[in-house]
């Protein structure tokens, strides 16, 4: 009896390990920004509060931000060194744009500053 019960536990220890480490990959990717580089920090230009050029408008950055997935943003260029996205679910005119601080994390620019 003594070595069924070792047998089980041996089986029943495999199984969870198997399905812990099937969890892992599932659950890792979608959490992770393969897309977009994360900063080593913001430039200062933009903690400066100087504005993006896009489309011969000037946005300015907020105070706000947005915690999003790369896969909720689109890519519409580059300002100054620094990678601007605006949401895949906004349509012309853009409502913000935004820069990548951190991950998931993006500052708000307007066309207008609210101070």
């Amino acid at each position: 009896m003594n070595q069924t019960l070792k047998e089980c536990s041996l089986f029943l220890s495999l199984m969870m390990i198997v399905f812990l480490v099937g969890c892992n990959g599932t659950f890792a990717g979608a959490h992770k920004d393969a897309n977009y580089l994360v900063p080593a920090e913001e430039a200062s230009w933009i903690r400066d509060g100087d504005p993006i050029v896009f489309e011969n408008e000037s946005w300015y950055p907020k105070d706000d931000i947005d915690v999003l997935v790369d896969d909720e943003v689109y890519f519409l260029g580059e300002y100054n060194g620094v990678q601007f996205f605006v949401e895949k679910m906004d349509v012309r005119p853009y409502n913000r744009l935004y820069t990548k601080f951190a991950q998931n994390r993006f500052r708000a620019f307007a066309k207008q500053r609210h101070d």
